[in-house]
């Protein structure tokens, strides 16, 4: 019951697989998701229950949890456990989210909800609360060829994403909450209207200027924002009640930028009592809608987007369908290998055109690697990161060629590839992020996450590609072969061809730099005619 799973209970009937169950510990509220998965892949929802416990309200003042809301939310915890046993279910998994990630006492109280209720709790970051959020998106929109931003608004933080496709492009976590937001400010129940208008320009201001310094704009204009949380349900749920809309399905609804800002001008005249008695209300967020709505106003107008969609689900949704794909991977009877080469395979073919070049390059990384590995000390494991990082160099096409580097650093961080640790991801994409441009620096964001020792891998091992690039500069895959050994303290390249690569060769020689001062040794590169060349 505790996230464990029993292998004697993994399918209920030849037609249905296991029952599962999701609980997410919000800043505003608590969830619960039980759900029976199909084969395929897909899930019917049995059940769902929802209990605002405003674990989160004290946090932005105090660092802590108070003693009110725990106690609220094990109460609930307790409750929903108690449901989720009720239809037996084979897997239980809790996560929380930005309250618990922030409060000094989090981990108490995740220690009180083990002993208390009997539930371990997965505290998630921000960054994995998107990644969830993201996953729920694809399965309910078609976003092939549409750039997306995809916004989740919690009572603690809201995470946004960029999506080209159906990959993520960036992540961005910011502390914009609408629990949060709303008791910074003093716009909840007790607070004094008379400094109403004050406060919301304050409001204003400290959206606007997070926003500005914690995300980026898009580098393409999106098609259109994805909203999850209760905030864009509600919204949506008051624009229905305003044009009378019945029988219209919240999931998907479209809202304009010029409706919400209408909406939130309206709600922003209204007293607490008249907001919670408004149509289309949800009462336990009348309070917090003014904040929740002026996050999304500031998103809209952030990165220029003139529509939203809401979606319905969201983070236990994505957190289910992880599950099932857990579960399906161990029904999968196959060769982990094969199932990993043939994602990296289709992440690069789908995204940069360039698999050919992509594959000799990591054929040469490969060979160049596997002849330095005992006289330069090379983890043998780490051949696998130098040619994963070979095939997805380019991944960053899709987005655009100037900067591709960099996009290709986010994408294949961001991808989820079987058979790869999310570590081994992120060395990955570092690696692939310095295969052209400028040399690895430790001021760099995505090197500075990574120790001093995987700093000088992604350097020695970047280094290795750079070199293995330039050998097929031509794109014409005119290499056959390199023979490298150490002669007299210098790496001597023979380039094994049937005529001479002239612009692979001049290709590598350019690229030479990194590789030098990773290892501390000069190259020489040289054309090697091949047997049938020099019989010739």
């Amino acid at each position: 019951m505790d996230g464990q799973h029993d292998d004697r209970q993994i399918w209920l009937s030849p037609e249905m697989a296991c029952r599962l169950a999701a609980i997410d510990i919000g800043s505003n509220s608590v969830r619960l998701f039980v759900a029976e998965a199909i084969r395929g892949g897909t899930y019917r929802i049995l059940d769902e229950e929802r209990e605002p416990t405003r674990l989160g309200r004290s946090v932005s003042a105090h660092g802590r949890l108070d003693d009110e809301s725990m106690d609220s939310t094990v109460a609930a915890l307790r409750n929903f456990k108690a449901i989720a046993a009720g239809y037996q279910v084979t897997s239980l998994r809790t996560i929380a989210t930005c309250a618990v990630r922030e409060a000094r006492n989090g981990p108490e109280f995740c220690r009180r909800v083990r002993e208390q209720v009997g539930l371990e709790v997965e505290v998630i970051s921000g960054d994995r609360e998107a990644r969830l959020a993201f996953a729920s998106v694809q399965h309910a929109f078609d976003l092939t060829g549409r750039n997306v931003v995809v916004a989740d608004i919690g009572g603690g933080s809201t995470e946004i994403v960029f999506t080209t496709g159906n990959l993520i492009e960036s992540i961005f976590s910011t502390p914009l909450g609408a629990v949060r937001l709303t008791e910074q400010f003093g716009l909840g129940e007790g607070g004094d209207p008379a400094t109403f208008p004050q406060e919301l320009e304050r409001l204003d201001a400290e959206i606007a200027g997070c926003l500005k310094k914690e995300t980026t704009r898009p580098l393409f204009a999106p098609h259109f924002l994805v909203g999850c949380g209760g905030t864009f349900t509600t919204l949506a749920e008051i624009v229905m009640a305003t044009k009378r809309e019945v029988d219209i399905p919240v999931a998907g609804y479209r809202v304009s930028h010029a409706e919400v800002r209408h909406l939130l001008d309206r709600l922003r005249k209204m007293p607490l009592r008249a907001r919670r008695n408004m149509a289309g209300m949800t009462p336990d967020r009348a309070d917090i809608i003014i904040a929740g709505l002026s996050i999304i106003d500031a998103l809209m107008k952030r990165f220029r987007v003139n529509v939203l969609a809401v979606h319905t689900r969201g983070v236990r949704d994505g957190l289910v369908r992880e599950m099932i794909d857990e579960l399906q991977g161990s029904e999968i009877v196959g060769d982990a290998t094969v199932q990993r080469d043939g994602a990296i395979e289709r992440l690069a073919a789908a995204c940069s055109g360039e698999v050919e070049h992509g594959r000799k390059v990591a054929a040469l990384a490969g060979r160049i690697f596997e002849q330095l590995a005992d006289p330069l000390e090379l983890p043998p494991g780490d051949r696998l990161l130098l040619e994963s990082a070979a095939r997805l160099q380019d991944v960053g096409y899709v987005i655009n060629y100037d900067q591709h580097h960099k996009h290709s650093y986010h994408l294949i961080r961001n991808s989820r590839l079987p058979g790869l640790r999310p570590h081994d991801l992120e060395l990955i994409a570092n690696v692939a992020r310095y295969h052209r441009g400028a040399m690895p620096k430790r001021k760099h964001k995505n090197l500075a996450r990574l120790s001093s020792d995987d700093q000088r891998r992604v350097q020695r091992l970047a280094g290795l590609l750079r070199l293995a690039g330039g050998l097929d500069r031509s794109r014409t895959q005119l290499v056959q072969d390199v023979v490298v050994e150490i002669v007299a303290g210098r790496v001597v390249i023979d380039v094994v061809a049937d005529q001479e690569p002239q612009a692979d060769i001049w290709g590598a020689q350019r690229r030479v730099e990194l590789f030098e001062k990773a290892f501390g040794l000069p190259v020489e590169i040289r054309w090697s005619p091949s047997p049938a060349a020099a019989a010739g």
